[in-house]
């Protein structure tokens, strides 16, 4: 809104001629990220107390660590703050023509939805259960099978890029396996609900998944400003490339106004970590956690980096596999591997202190992240 405000109408006046700096992703990525964080600064007390005067506490699980007894009561559904400063950010900052920037503003509000029925659910009945679980994975796949089917019934991305992986280490202009549409459909909706899941799992001590959500989100920025900036540089032989194809990185026209929507998440998660941080004035729930994981899942598809989400969210998958492997074990071998799973759990049986496991935690996530941005280089 403010961005067709500002340079589609104002900038055209005389004398208002210097607003048309907002038509540069890169002003609008600064005010997007600032506008977010204000937000959950402004309203993230009211927003508290509006929580804690409803008693719309945090439930916890019987069988989970006896630490954690005490957050009994917490206020949850924090995640509603993140998603209202997130969607205001973009609402005022993007170009909301953009499709890509409709796609992933959709499915973070879609999975934000039903994380909210799952969170309302818990508080009302007063346990842990919620949504049923197969039911709440239905509507996932649903809303992220529509998407993806959206992305290639509509010319959001060309032909030659819609169904291509882009492969880490390697040159997306000689290497880029070719995926059938139908296929992709499946694919990029797995990627998108797995990605929402992980983040759910991690969420499990104060900070823990809102901290690699803010790195993911800047990681994300970057890939998407790459890959859709129009800016030429001269070759060795006097041509003119893409930056994008300088890299040996999908060049996808448009993808760029993804990195306003990118700094908007990051604004949001930082403005929500001020009370977040251990110990928590409030929990995002599911609605924080299905929402930012559905967010970074469709970050990763409409970027083409769906791979290269291995290393941005490493953190993500390895507190996903812990599950995964716990699970597996007892099912087949009657043991535990995990003393319990998620990870983080296991580490808090073993007497590490809870600030201890989300800052070590965090420096994993932005080794990952360091990685992920190596593969911009190394192909």
């Amino acid at each position: 809104m403010l961005y067709y405000l500002l340079y589609q109408v104002l900038a055209r006046i005389d004398g208002l001629s210097f607003l048309r700096v907002f038509r540069y992703p890169s002003m609008r990525i600064l005010a997007a990220a600032i506008t977010a964080l204000l937000l959950s600064f402004l309203i993230g007390p009211w927003f508290i107390e509006r929580l804690r005067s409803r008693q719309i506490g945090q439930q916890i699980r019987d069988d989970g660590p006896k630490t954690h007894k005490k957050k009994a009561g917490t206020p949850t559904m924090g995640g509603a703050l993140i998603l209202f400063c997130l969607v205001v950010s973009v609402l005022l900052w993007c170009d909301l023509s953009n499709r890509f920037v409709l796609l992933a503003l959709v499915v973070s509000v879609a999975f934000g939805a039903i994380g909210f029925a799952d969170d309302y659910a818990q508080v009302t009945k007063k346990n842990t259960k919620g949504v049923p679980g197969k039911l709440r994975l239905l509507l996932e796949f649903l809303i992220a099978g529509g998407a993806m089917a959206y992305l290639f019934m509509s010319d959001t991305m060309s032909p030659d890029l819609r169904t291509h992986l882009q492969l880490p280490f390697t040159n997306f202009y000689e290497v880029s396996p070719d995926l059938s549409a139908w296929l992709y459909i499946v694919f990029g909706a797995f990627v998108v609900v797995g990605t929402a899941n992980a983040v759910n799992l991690t969420d499990g001590l104060d900070g823990l998944a809102i901290g690699p959500t803010i790195i993911n989100a800047g990681t994300f920025l970057v890939f998407a400003y790459l890959a859709g900036v129009e800016t030429t540089i001269l070759t060795r032989s006097g041509g003119e490339q893409s930056l994008a194809q300088y890299l040996h990185i999908a060049h996808i026209p448009g993808v760029v106004e993804l990195a306003v929507f990118c700094a908007a998440l990051f604004g949001a998660g930082i403005g929500f970590l001020w009370y977040n941080t251990y110990p928590a004035s409030v929990f995002m729930g599911d609605v924080g956690s299905l929402s930012l994981g559905g967010a970074l899942g469709m970050l990763a598809v409409l970027t083409k980096n769906e791979l290269v989400l291995t290393l941005v969210g490493g953190l993500f998958l390895i507190e996903a596999l812990s599950v995964m492997i716990q699970v597996g074990s007892f099912k087949t071998r009657g043991k535990r591997v995990f003393k319990m799973a998620p990870i983080h759990h296991h580490f808090e049986l073993k007497g590490w202190e809870e600030p201890k496991i989300i800052v070590r935690f965090w420096l994993v996530s932005i080794l990952f992240a360091l990685l992920a941005l190596g593969t911009l280089k190394l192909r």
